[in-house]
């Protein structure tokens, strides 16, 4: 992981611009996050309902807050068991302060992963 990624991994939210894909105009959502090497991941509640990720299938160039530093990157579905198993056991890891909290969230939602072009 990039230094400065290491940091940054420790913040409380990420902030997730995609393009929208019926105005073209930009989008932004605070949003829970994990890293690991140069991919971040997220968890969306709402699965491909939520207008964040039909935004990022549609244009899955997007920008990531986090801190004061922003990263431009790429969206893309997780297609891998491991990966689905990976992203959501750093998110529960991270977020879930109290064992258990978060057990429905992290079996029912949909990961996401942005490759991060650094």
């Amino acid at each position: 992981m990039p230094p400065d990624l290491d940091t940054l991994a420790n913040e409380d939210f990420c902030y997730l611009t995609t393009v929208g894909r019926v105005t073209g105009r930009p989008h932004e959502i605070e949003i829970w996050f994990a890293v690991e090497n140069q991919t971040l991941y997220m968890l969306s509640g709402g699965r491909d309902r939520s207008d964040w990720v039909k935004n990022l299938r549609r244009h899955p160039q997007v920008e990531i807050r986090i801190g004061d530093e922003r990263f431009e990157g790429r969206a893309r579905s997780i297609e891998s068991a491991t990966e689905d198993e990976l992203a959501r056991s750093l998110l529960v890891e991270k977020y879930d302060r109290v064992p258990g909290t978060l057990t429905h969230w992290r079996d029912t939602a949909l990961p996401v992963a942005v490759d991060l072009e650094i």
